[in-house]
């Protein structure tokens, strides 16, 4: 089966993720991009059929995604890890039941750029893909095979990292009822051919830079424009999403502390371990050097079970709470995504106005040669206003059933994971107790 290369298809991938049409300034004068500005409005629906699937029709439909087995490809800066992405559904969508290929992480990230360019416009929440790590990735380039290398502990923690983070990112597509039959979807998980090579991926590409200073405008637009919000269930979503996801990162930045904290206290007990080692050797006293060479046992043991306690930190509470708040940022893009729609149709009402106003001049003038001409400019753009404020609800709508879901999954996510770090926790304390309890004879038997 093929692995990802490098195929080059810049200029095709760059104008897919392109979005249908930017931020519009509604102080703009007169008709300045009046002409491309609506082209998304006028667009038929992407995919009709997938509006016909209900979200809970997915009864004894499943799909399972996993993505393992790591593998270094080529070798110095050109070089990159490809993943095994491995799939059973029964969903008629795709071809086989049970299937796998090879992706690399720029295809991860090429096809969250597809279905952002697609469906962001629609008011659909997309999950976020991983982040770029460009250290990790240059010490995986310059090393060896990272299965096979044993000093490189920290770029197999890394690498574990990012490829559960990729399976979180292709379940979380996969759970959504629209996203999960998306063409581009289907083909980056059942296709044994390479994908066109995403170079506006490229962290330091100019794509990449590009894409940095439209974050930028991005986000000044966010701060410089209010919108005057008519619907108080999107002020009280937005304050309430603001709150959460600001908890949420302090909840992080604590837990990564206690992550570094049980590392640290792991360590510390491992030196507990050796040096009580080392003293039972040189202890004349026969049941005292028993003692202590036990003592040294069980605090080795204790390391690892901090060791472990420190991962189910990071991997089971500390990675869900990560996804989330990349989520909330996913629909904070939602939200804005609407006040952008919103700013569109407002500049449309103000050409109108203008459109309306040109034609009553010419008709106090009784310039009879340019009314035909006034008379379809204003046609022109009362359809157009119709088109945006159709825009306009049905993003809107969209976003509180998107809302609704994510809300009902996130629920279901977060027992989940707070059940299974609870359940780890508690089998840790359990079998250090018993570690515990097996010495306190042997201290008891010194004479």
């Amino acid at each position: 089966m093929d692995t990802n290369g490098t195929m080059e298809h810049g200029e095709t991938e760059q104008s897919r993720a392109q979005p249908a049409f930017d931020n519009v300034d509604i102080t703009s004068p007169d008709d300045e991009n009046e002409n491309d500005i609506f082209e998304s409005a006028i667009q038929e629906p992407l995919s009709p059929v997938l509006e016909d699937v209900p979200t809970d029709e997915a009864g004894d439909a499943f799909i399972e995604i996993s993505v393992a087995d790591p593998q270094k490809v080529g070798d110095g800066m050109g070089s990159y890890l490809a993943y095994k992405v491995s799939t059973k559904t029964n969903i008629m969508k795709f071809k086989k039941r049970q299937f796998f290929t090879m992706r690399r992480f720029s295809d991860f990230l090429g096809l969250h750029d597809l279905l952002v360019s697609k469906y962001l416009r629609m008011g659909r929440i997309i999950p976020p893909a991983p982040e770029k790590n460009i250290i990790g990735t240059t010490k995986v380039r310059m090393g060896s095979q990272p299965q096979s290398d044993p000093g490189t502990g920290v770029n197999l923690e890394w690498i574990e990292n990012r490829r559960a983070s990729l399976e979180r990112f292709l379940n979380r597509v996969a759970q959504h009822p629209i996203l999960c039959l998306d063409t581009d979807f289907v083909n980056f998980l059942e296709s044994d051919q390479e994908l066109p090579r995403a170079v506006n991926t490229a962290a330091l590409s100019g794509a990449g830079v590009m894409r940095l200073f439209n974050k930028v405008g991005e986000t000044v637009n966010k701060i410089t424009y209010k919108m005057d919000e008519n619907d108080p269930w999107f002020n009280d979503k937005i304050n309430e999403v603001e709150t959460i996801d600001a908890n949420m990162q302090k909840l992080h930045s604590a837990i990564k502390a206690l992550v570094t904290h049980r590392k640290e206290l792991a360590t510390l007990t491992g030196g507990v371990a050796k040096s009580a080692a080392l003293l039972s050797t040189c202890e004349e006293h026969t049941g005292l050097s028993q003692a202590l060479s036990q003592l040294a046992d069980v605090e080795e043991k204790v390391e690892l079970l901090r060791s472990e306690q420190a991962n189910s930190d990071l991997y089971i509470l500390s990675e869900t709470i990560k996804d989330y708040i990349g989520l909330f940022g996913a629909i904070k893009d939602v939200f804005h995504e609407r006040v952008k729609v919103f700013q569109n149709w407002q500049h449309a009402q103000i050409q109108l106005t203008k459109k309306r106003e040109n034609k009553a001049k010419l008709e106090l003038q009784e310039r009879r040669d340019k009314l035909e001409f006034a008379q379809k400019e204003v046609e022109e753009w009362e359809g157009k206003v119709q088109r945006c404020q159709k825009e306009f609800d049905n993003i809107s709508s969209e976003i509180k059933k998107e809302m609704e879901r994510f809300e009902l999954a996130r629920a279901r996510d977060f027992k989940s994971t707070i059940i299974k770090y609870l359940e780890d926790q508690m089998a840790h304390q359990q079998q250090q107790m018993k570690y515990w309890e097996a010495i306190v004879p042997v201290a008891r038997d010194i004479a």
